[in-house]
């Protein structure tokens, strides 16, 4: 807890102390250090200042200084628990339970896009976070933990960010992240090949002055190069330790353990505070603002230093504005901060943000060239080679398009044949089971509704596992930033932002991760389209009914008509987001600014890994949600057993069950597209999620006394006849369309619900359906009129 909590009369141990520069020095040389006991004298009349004793004596402090120290009291120390084996003193278990906590270290990765960041912290954490080769794959916050030499590290891994301006979500979320958990290290990842723009966010970094270690990060590649780089001596010169590692072999990173450790305990020599220099006519103005806030240091925020708090002021930083904006003195460091811009850019010729820019990469610049020697770079590189053919402005396109139609082309006949193995299985657990057991209901919920539910689910596994390896390979190897380069102009026809490619690329493996990515879009008009848009991408989940029922109607040309469903989404979405633009968002958009990555060469183990989490991920839901929906839907259609003669063994089953009954009351919304009963239940049935619907109908179609499918189909013989026979060319065109376009899983709704607002999530779902109905409709009678 903060020492700001403590009630007067408590005490309390101090652990540690939070902030940085001189506002931490100061504390700490008043005695408030790891270990010493601490306990609240008394508040001030209006709360504020707060008298304590501390070693011996009394200090008044400030509420906003007390809360920048964490200190534990008896009864969390007695929570922890650390040793049950004997009775200990409260001195002992506080003792003990500081000491355990200041083995505690927390750090926070932060980095450029495409830096290595995610592959560091997979490395460090043993995590399996997915590593991709464009901008803006993490897009939230990741945690995880290892232990090293008594320590317990805490690693947070931040989006990718450029700098830590207010001009996007994530350089917002990474510059809240360190000031407000304060982090006890920062672990700034660079890119060794690529030194110089990378060091631009390191020196964003030292203005807020943080404790941190840089890890130079793919160091092989600018070994590789026949760069020269006196890495140890930069150190020394920005006062902040470099390690050169290579993350996914793992080289460097016990090295770069032990700098966390040193610098963490105070031992690394190179650590120091530097000031950035921004020449004579910016720190002329600057250094007004920064000593008026400095005098008035109580009434600023303490995790920020008085400089960096005068520099963005003047630079316009709506954000720090806003934190500075209870102080009494606000409004006379505003005009100041006016009057600085206003001298500077007079003086300068050019705008403040130019202006600090420049001198930040003529800082970089100086202190490089004393340290880095580099090799001229020739553009006659296979990359360089590459990139002439796939952002080609003819055959760049025709690429794209004819790798996303290989894509599903493998998607549907290679995962054909372990289809059947997995099928095969199924049917002999099927057979298994209901041999093994005697006629009854919990036979036949087993069988019909476990087995033949999940089951049904279950053999599409393979298509979703060729899929996700498929769009990893592309992430991986930095082909999708190139395509969306090329389609930079298209999603700005389309009334969106080039970036705006990326997540719906992604929402082909799921609309919910997707959805979030959108945060990486500067633009807020862009980002509210492309999630509205994102559901109209054709998220795996949808792909076992396509599968199903391509499959049994249109076999002889699966693969095309699975490529045009696909371009169908595609399409809607283009007139969705076109509409939004139209009627809705007319401003401007920001300007695309994307970097293309090196390519590289996706190591198998990164692939199979990806592709396996996401895997799992599907396991995990045909686990839960398909289980469980798997067998209300069969109770729903077991009872009330229906009455039918024995020699009349055709009679429907299920047609007079409870969902019978539920298909019949939406039967009237599909009649018109020739839909029965069945159809309309597995298509409401879709709705939490898309899966379902395959289970459904697996269950809904059967009848007793079905034979055991053959070898080299995904369902019998018999299921697959009753759907082909209920199902005209044209109301399969209707429903595979419905199926396309409906509303968006409950996962998807409450995405959008979190990125935007439950309005937004709610329009999301009316639309989508209705667009699905209307255009199922008019495909049903496009078609009649062609077979």
């Amino acid at each position: 807890m903060r020492l700001s909590e403590l009630k007067t009369g408590e005490t309390a141990t101090v652990v540690k102390v939070l902030g940085y520069g001189g506002f931490r020095r100061r504390i700490i040389e008043m005695g408030f250090v790891r270990g010493q006991q601490v306990t609240v004298v008394l508040d001030a009349p209006l709360k504020d200042p707060i008298e304590y004793h501390i070693m011996g004596y009394d200090i008044s402090l400030r509420r906003k200084e007390a809360e920048m120290v964490v200190v534990m009291t008896r009864e969390e120390a007695a929570k922890l628990s650390f040793d049950q084996s004997q009775i200990l003193a409260d001195e002992d278990i506080v003792e003990r339970a500081v000491q355990c906590s200041s083995n505690r270290i927390s750090v926070g990765l932060v980095g450029n896009p495409n830096s290595g960041k995610t592959s560091l912290f997979n490395t460090l954490a043993g995590r399996s976070e997915h590593v991709g080769n464009y901008s803006g794959v993490t897009v939230d916050a990741k945690r995880g933990e290892l232990r090293y030499k008594g320590y317990t590290i805490e690693l947070t891994d931040l989006p990718g960010t450029y700098a830590l301006a207010a001009y996007s979500p994530e350089e917002l979320f990474v510059r809240r992240h360190i000031v407000e958990n304060t982090p006890d290290i920062i672990l700034n990842t660079v890119v060794a090949s690529n030194i110089e723009r990378n060091l631009y966010l390191t020196t964003e970094l030292i203005d807020i002055s943080p404790t941190m270690v840089i890890a130079l990060n793919m160091y092989d590649e600018l070994e590789r190069s026949g760069a020269k780089f006196d890495y140890e001596a930069l150190s020394e010169m920005i006062g902040v330790p470099m390690v050169p590692v290579v993350a996914p072999t793992g080289r460097g990173i016990e090295e770069l353990l032990e700098t966390i450790i040193a610098v963490y305990e105070g031992r690394d020599r190179r650590v120091r505070h530097i000031h950035i220099g921004y020449g004579a006519v910016i720190e002329e103005n600057l250094e007004a603002l920064n000593a008026d806030i400095r005098n008035h240091r109580s009434d600023t925020p303490t995790l920020f230093p008085p400089r960096y708090l005068a520099l963005k002021l003047i630079e316009g930083d709506k954000e720090v504005a806003s934190l500075l904006g209870s102080s009494p003195h606000f409004e006379r460091w505003q005009r100041m901060a006016v009057e600085a811009r206003e001298t500077i850019e007079e003086a300068l010729g050019e705008d403040i943000e130019t202006a600090v820019a420049s001198q930040k990469y003529g800082f970089i610049s100086g202190a490089l060239r004393e340290t880095y020697e580099a090799v001229e770079r020739k553009r006659n590189t296979l990359g360089d080679h590459l990139d002439a053919i796939v952002t080609h402005r003819i055959w760049g396109f025709p690429i794209f398009f004819a790798l996303m139609w290989f894509m599903f082309y493998c998607t549907f006949t290679l995962g054909a044949y372990p289809q059947e193995w997995i099928g095969a299985g199924v049917d002999m657990l099927y057979e298994a089971v209901r041999g093994a057991m005697s006629e009854g209901a919990l036979r036949d919920m087993l069988t019909d509704g476990v087995i033949s539910g999940v089951g049904s689910v279950l053999v599409f596994l393979p298509n979703i596992m060729i899929l996700y390896l498929f769009i990893s390979f592309l992430e991986d190897s930095g082909y999708l930033a190139r395509a969306a380069f090329i389609m930079d102009k298209v999603m700005h026809r389309m009334g969106v932002h080039g970036k705006s490619f990326i997540p719906l690329v992604m929402g082909f493996g799921c609309n919910v991760p997707a959805i979030m990515a959108c945060r990486t879009i500067e633009c807020r008009t862009s980002r509210i389209i492309t999630i509205m848009v994102t559901p109209f991408m054709s998220c795996s989940a949808r792909l076992p009914i396509y599968i199903m029922v391509v499959g049994t109607l249109f076999a002889e040309h699966a693969g095309t008509i699975l490529f045009l469903l696909y371009i169908v989404g595609i399409a809607i979405a283009v007139i969705t987001a076109r509409l939004m633009r139209r009627f809705m968002f007319r401003e401007q958009e920001a300007p695309f600014v994307m970097e293309l990555s090196p390519y590289r060469l996706p190591t198998a183990k990164t692939t199979v890994r990806h592709m396996w989490s996401k895997c799992a991920q599907y396991l995990k839901k045909m686990g839960g949600l398909i289980l469980i929906a798997s067998i209300v839907v069969w109770l729903l259609s077991y009872y009330p057993r229906p009455e039918y003669s024995d020699n009349d063994p055709e009679a429907p089953t299920y047609e007079m069950s409870y969902m019978g009954y539920i298909g019949k009351w939406c039967q009237p919304m599909f009649e018109p597209m020739d839909l029965g009963w069945q159809a309309s239940v597995a298509i409401m049935s879709g709705i939490p999620a898309k899966e379902i619907v395959v289970s459904t109908m697996n269950v809904l179609y059967a009848q007793p006394g079905d034979e055991a499918p053959a070898d080299d189909e995904h369902l019998s013989p018999s299921i697959s006849r009753r759907i082909a026979e209920s199902m005209s060319i044209s109301s399969a065109v209707a429903f595979l369309l419905f199926s396309l376009l409906y509303l968006p899983c409950i996962a998807t709704i409450m995405a959008i619900g979190s990125e935007l607002n439950w309005r937004w999530a709610v329009g999301s779902a009316l639309y989508n359906t209705a667009v699905a109905w209307v255009v199922a409709y008019v495909a049903f009678h496009i078609t009649q009129l062609f077979v």
